[in-house]
This record gives C-alpha cells, structure tokens and sequence, in this order.
C-alpha cells in the first residue's frame, strides 16, 4: 500500500531491461514543495538517453520523464503562487542553487553549483530525483508552473522540454519579422520549432533527410522544404538564411554543405543533443561568413513562463498522440522506431 511519502512508477533498473512498476521513495517534503499527482507525461528522446545510460551511466532505479503535467494535492507552508487544485507542470530541471551569477540573472538552466535533473539526479538533500513516467511527481515550487486556463493538461505537456528547448534560443538569438529560419528535422523539436519561427514572424525553410514529412511540414507552417540529398535545391537556397535550429542529426551529416545555408553573420543554433562527438567540421566553414555556433540547453523558469503566455497567445501547439500510462512499454517501443508524429504522451 503507498504511503504518503512513496509513488508508484515505471522504473528501468537498467539497459535492455523491461520497466517495472514499482513503488519508490518521494524526496523529503519541505516547506518549498508542490506535490502533483500526474495525469499527464510526454515522452522525449531524452527518456530513451537515459534508459540507455547512451548519455553516461545512469543511476538506476531510474524513473524517466520530464515532459509532466498534473494537479496540485498539497503545498508547502512557504508555497503562495500555488494551491491544491491547481493545473501545472514540470519540465526537465527541477532545482537550482538560487544563488550563483546565473542563478540570479534569470538563467537558472545554466545553473554552476547544483542544475537538479528531474530525473537521473539529486536534490540538495541527496535524495533521487524521479520524473512523470509516474503517479506522483514531488519538489520545489520555483520549477513548477500553472497551465494557462485554455490549455488542456495533454496538450500542455510536451511544452515543457520539447517546447521550451526551441522556443528559448530562437527567442533569444532575435528571431522576428524578416528572419529566415532553417529547422534542420521535422520530430518532437522540429515541429515545434517551426510553429514558433513563423509565429515570430519569420519564414520558415525545412531542411529534411526525405520528402515524406513535406506535406506536415506546410501544415506546421513551414514555407519551403528540401532534402538533403538535393544538392541543386541546397545550393539555389545557399546564403539565404539567418538563423538555422538543428532539432536532429546524423554522423553522416556535410557540414560545409548544411552552413552555406546561412547568410553572413548567420547564426547556428545546436539542440539536437546526440550521443556521438560531432565530427567533420571544418573552422573555414564558420569563418568565412563569420557563423556563429551555439547550444542551448532547455529554458529558464522565466523562459517557460513566457513560452506558454506565447503559445497562448499565438496558438500553437504539439501534434501529439497519447497513450495510457499503463501502456508505456509500447509507446516507448514506438518513440524508439520512430512512430511519433510528433510527440507521444502518456495518460494517467
């Protein structure tokens, strides 16, 4: 029987191995906590990293996912912003030192002392951190945030990686009205990248490794397509963009080929987080037309408040497809053979 302070999740215990539902410890209730019970958790490609240990070894038992969605069940004595009832969520970061330069400057993803993973991490106590493949989801109010009124839990989910992961650095590398964006990749990213270029006003090129996902790539708003292996339709549309967001990638990839997209003083941006070094890129491909290269790692609390006030405002929102928690082996499975158009959610 569970008690007050333990959950019940879909636990890996290692590579290979099956997930199990299994009762586990909640962190230590404080006086800053939310604690949710979990309707709702997207799947990301993150989860499939860490069931893998493909990132690093993992600590297992490990409960993965950081895409949730839930109600507020009780709160802390020093919690105001939140109350039992309450539509929220949680993305991939759970906790932060509060203190650092980052910390006070609004970019506590960037955290230098201690970037709590919501799952495969530790609090400042020490106990595990567990993620949304879950019943129950417990920590700290600064990570936690209300869904806007006229978006569903499910819908909400995914937005909080996939979501804030492209909306954060397109919004800080200044893109709007005039720019010219590329998405490299139409996936659990990319289709949000797309939907948040064009709401920023810019025009959209999609640069994909088949024409199968063309015709989702228009409804998503994108205003032109093209494959990888077509070296004519890279090279008329050479120079041409601003700003390009690699949502995925392959070993495989041309470099050169990929940055002479990008005007002059045009800008890189890396999300897709491979397993793999990159390899293959030559200095000259930056410094000819003075590229600049850059990581963005998810999104600030600030970040992700002001995303869902945009996408509120603006409309847009996951193509998902949802699954029952207790069904998780086969929507994993499915993520794993690339079956997501665009991003799976589990449903308690």
């Amino acid at each position: 029987m569970t008690s007050e302070n333990t959950f019940h999740g879909w636990a890996s215990f290692g590579k290979d191995q099956p997930l199990k539902w299994t009762e586990l410890q909640l962190k230590q209730f404080d006086d800053d906590d939310v604690e949710i019970d979990v309707t709702h958790c997207g799947i990301c490609g993150s989860d499939l990293h860490t069931i893998d240990s493909g990132w690093g070894p993992t600590d297992y038992p490990c409960v993965v996912g950081h895409e949730i969605t839930g109600v507020v069940t009780k709160v802390g004595k020093n919690v105001t912003d939140f109350q039992v009832g309450n539509r929220v969520g949680v993305g991939a970061q759970s906790g932060s030192c509060g203190n650092c330069k980052e910390c006070n400057s609004d970019q506590e993803n960037l955290c230098r002392n201690n970037m709590v993973q919501t799952y495969n991490g530790r609090w400042s106590n020490g106990d595990k951190t567990y993620g949304g493949y879950a019943d129950k989801w417990r920590g700290n109010q600064r990570f936690v945030f209300k869904i806007p009124d006229d978006m569903s839990n499910e819908l909400a989910a995914t937005f909080f990686c996939a979501g804030v992961t492209t909306y954060a650095p397109l919004k800080r590398h200044g893109v709007s009205m005039g720019s010219r964006v590329g998405v490299i990749g139409v996936g659990g990213l990319g289709h949000y990248a797309i939907q948040w270029a064009r709401a920023m006003g810019a025009e959209v090129l999609v640069i994909s490794s088949s024409d199968r996902k063309r015709e989702d790539a228009k409804a998503l708003g994108a205003t032109d397509y093209v494959v990888v292996s077509d070296t004519k339709g890279l090279a008329d549309r050479a120079g041409t963009l601003s700003h390009m967001i690699c949502t995925n990638f392959a070993n495989n990839w041309e470099w050169s080929q990929q940055l002479s997209l990008l005007e002059p003083n045009g800008k890189f941006i890396m999300v897709a987080a491979p397993e793999t070094p990159l390899t293959n890129i030559s200095a000259f491909s930056f410094i000819q037309h003075q590229i600049s290269f850059s990581g963005s790692l998810i999104g600030s609390p600030k970040d992700i408040r002001d995303m869902l006030e945009f996408a509120a405002k603006t409309g847009v929102k996951p193509w998902i497809q949802k699954y029952p928690m207790t069904q998780v082996a086969d929507a994993v499975q499915a993520m794993r053979d690339g079956k997501a158009r665009y991003r799976f959610v589990l449903e308690n």
